[in-house]
Formats: structure tokens, sequence, C-alpha cells
């Protein structure tokens, strides 16, 4: 048994949880990834995983067995990449994780695509908008969307979105076209309720960043609904470009407030802060920023 293979088969076994899910996306048989982790428990002499019909967990000794065969499978790409010949196809696995609707409207082609330009890389995708911990979860890069990174965050800002506030023709028809932020406190105001205050939203305004309080009957976590909410004119929402283009592209929403721009939010490919940059993920980042740009003119 090669002991780095074995290594790596358990890392996957543990990232996906499930044996069967290894073989399938090595495309072996079950029976080969449970003899390698087998034969890992039996030369350490420790259980790695304890087992049932229903789940697959991690024990304690496992659990403190992963950090280091990452650390360890980590150091070998490193070395191996450092002598190895940069301009080569990106090969071996990759798990990114993205927002959801983000991913869906902008990811997903260009992942999609990637996969297809270099088929000796695996890729595992994850569309969610929870938090996600890159080192314990196996991710080799998260994108997130944000004005500004917490500390420690390893990060390369690889593209920028805008805010747009937008509101159904016939609800400006009924309600009025709001003419200053400050106005927005008489409207019907739909609003993203994953994270942050609801209850204002930013504008500049004489070239300063100023929050404005905002009362919302409506809110989602998920932006698509807000903007379908607006089309249907319900109220006035604050949504990204890449979620607001085909409303507005169809004539079912348009902007307000045009003259009190939002400022841009970066679009960060975050790295798990301990290891080495693979040279597929940094194929990867290079390709996701050239593949985004502004779909709505501020």
């Amino acid at each position: 048994m090669d002991r780095l293979d074995a290594m790596r088969l358990f890392v996957r076994v543990a990232e996906l949880g499930s044996f069967s899910a290894v073989a399938q996306q090595l495309d072996v048989a079950r029976s080969v990834v449970t003899r390698q982790v087998a034969g890992l428990e039996s030369r350490l002499g420790v259980k790695l995983m304890a087992r049932s019909t229903r789940r697959l967990s991690l024990t304690a000794a496992g659990a403190a067995y992963l950090e280091k065969c990452r650390v360890i499978l980590n150091l070998v790409e490193a070395a191996e990449s450092e002598l190895s010949d940069e301009n080569q196809a990106p090969r071996g696995h990759l798990r990114v994780s993205v927002p959801l609707s983000f991913g869906l409207n902008r990811v997903a082609p260009l992942l999609l695509d990637f996969a297809r330009r270099y088929p000796e890389v695996t890729l595992d995708m994850d569309y969610s908008d929870r938090p996600v911990k890159l080192i314990e979860e196996g991710i080799d890069l998260s994108l997130r969307i944000t004005r500004q990174l917490a500390g420690g965050d390893v990060a390369r800002r690889i593209g920028s979105i805008r805010l747009h506030a937008v509101a159904a023709p016939d609800y400006l028809a009924r309600h009025g076209r709001p003419r200053h932020p400050g106005e927005l406190l008489h409207h019907e105001c739909l609003a993203y309720a994953a994270g942050g205050n609801t209850q204002q939203w930013l504008f500049t305004v004489d070239g300063q960043l100023r929050a404005f309080p905002v009362r919302s009957r409506i809110q989602a976590n998920n932006g698509d609904v807000l903007v379908e909410a607006a089309a249907q004119g319900l109220g006035i929402t604050l949504q990204p470009d890449f979620i607001v283009e085909a409303a507005l592209a169809a004539g079912r929403i348009e902007t307000v407030l045009e003259d009190f721009p939002q400022p841009e939010l970066g679009i960060y490919a975050l790295l798990p802060g301990n290891r080495h940059v693979p040279h597929r993920v940094r194929v990867l980042m290079d390709y996701l920023a050239g593949g985004f740009r502004p779909l709505v003119a501020p």
C-alpha cells in the first residue's frame, strides 16, 4: 500500500463522508477505497472512522489524523509543484464553495467550462450561502462577496459587483419615484435578510457613504426572490447586478436613485491560510478573474 495514496483516499472519504462517493468519483470499486482506509487503520493501530448503516464519522483520532494528513499532502504537493512545469495543465481534486445566487448566475458556467477545458481536474462544487470553514471542510477555494474582509483572511480580489435599487414601473407609477435615499422610509422596501442590517441601506451622498433607514414588510434571504417581488410591484429592493440584469433587460424593473450609487463590493477568492496554493487553484483563480465583469452600468 502506498501510504500517500492511502492518505489522499482517507482525506477524500472524510471530506465527502462516504466510501461510495469517493469510489464513484475515482471510478473504482468501493472495496478498493475501504481496503485502503482499513490498511491505514491497521498500520496505525487505531480506528479512524466510525461506520454505521446510516452515516460515516471521524473518531477523535481520525479527526486529528485528518489535519496532519492535509498538512503532509500539502507539503508534498508544494515540493512537487516547485519542480514541475507550471505551464502544464492543472490536475487533481478541487473543492470550491460559492454563494448560491451568485454561483448559479455567474460562477456555474465558468466552473463547467473550466471542467471541460481541464479534464484532469476533478471538481466538487458547493453552492450555499452558509459560512464555510475552509480548512475543516477541505475547501480549496471559497468565493465571498463583501465590502471588507475579516482580519486574517487569505484572499485575492478577482472581481467586483455593484448593488442597484430597483422597482417595477407600475409600483413607481402608483407610489412615485424616490428622488433621494431619505425618501425610502416612505416606500415599501424588500430587504435581504441573510446577515447585516436590513433596516438601513447605504448610498453615496455628496461623496460620503451614508446609511438610510428603510421599512420592509417583506424580507428574504435570497435576492432572486426579492427581485421577483419587486417585478411584481411589491416594492423597492437593493440587489447586485448579477441578479437584476435579466429583469432589467426585460423591462420588468428599472433602476432608481441612480445619482446615489452604491460602493463596489469585492469578489474575493478565499484560501485556506495554512497551506501552499496548488497550481490547479491558481489556474482556477486566474480563470474566474478573467470571467467576471460588471453586468449593469453603475
